[in-house]
């Protein structure tokens, strides 16, 4: 377990940043080759940064746990997509957002986060996890930002 943690963590790292908008899908060589700091920080993406990004309407996050896990508990305005179904329905996800991924921790949602940049889209992972984000969405926060959330609709 702990080795496939320090993989999933390591690929993330090895990610570059992409346009917002981009088609075109980038080999694991290619963002290995240009990795360099800056694509270090903008594959992370904080609660806070979260919250900031959604009720700019600029970010979609994506719960990538499986099926029982979101079921049992979860964020209402995510996408849920689990991690192995993350191929399959690319075409659900748009291209024209930050797509953030967030599992409890980060294991998950960096592997989906390496692949989703593979795949030609600017995402990020949840730094804190849903775990965190969980904890920062209490009292008067998760009351404005819901409310904010609802006057979009």
């Amino acid at each position: 377990m702990k080795s496939f943690t320090i993989a999933a963590c390591l690929l993330g790292i090895l990610c570059v940043a992409q346009p917002a908008v981009s088609a075109e899908t980038i080999s694991l060589e290619n963002f290995v080759r240009t990795f360099n700091y800056e694509t270090r920080k903008d594959m992370k993406c904080s609660g806070k940064e979260l919250l900031t990004l959604l009720a700019k309407n600029e970010a979609v996050l994506i719960d990538i746990r499986f099926p029982e896990e979101q079921q049992a508990w979860g964020m209402e305005f995510a996408m849920k997509i689990p991690l192995n179904e993350l191929p399959n329905r690319l075409k659900e996800i748009p291209k024209d957002k930050i797509i953030v991924t967030a599992c409890p921790h980060i294991d998950r949602s960096n592997i989906a986060m390496a692949y989703l940049r593979t795949q030609g889209y600017n995402s990020r992972y949840l730094v804190d996890g849903l775990v965190g984000l969980a904890e920062l969405l209490r009292g008067d926060v998760a009351r404005e930002f819901m409310e904010g959330l609802s006057k979009k609709k």
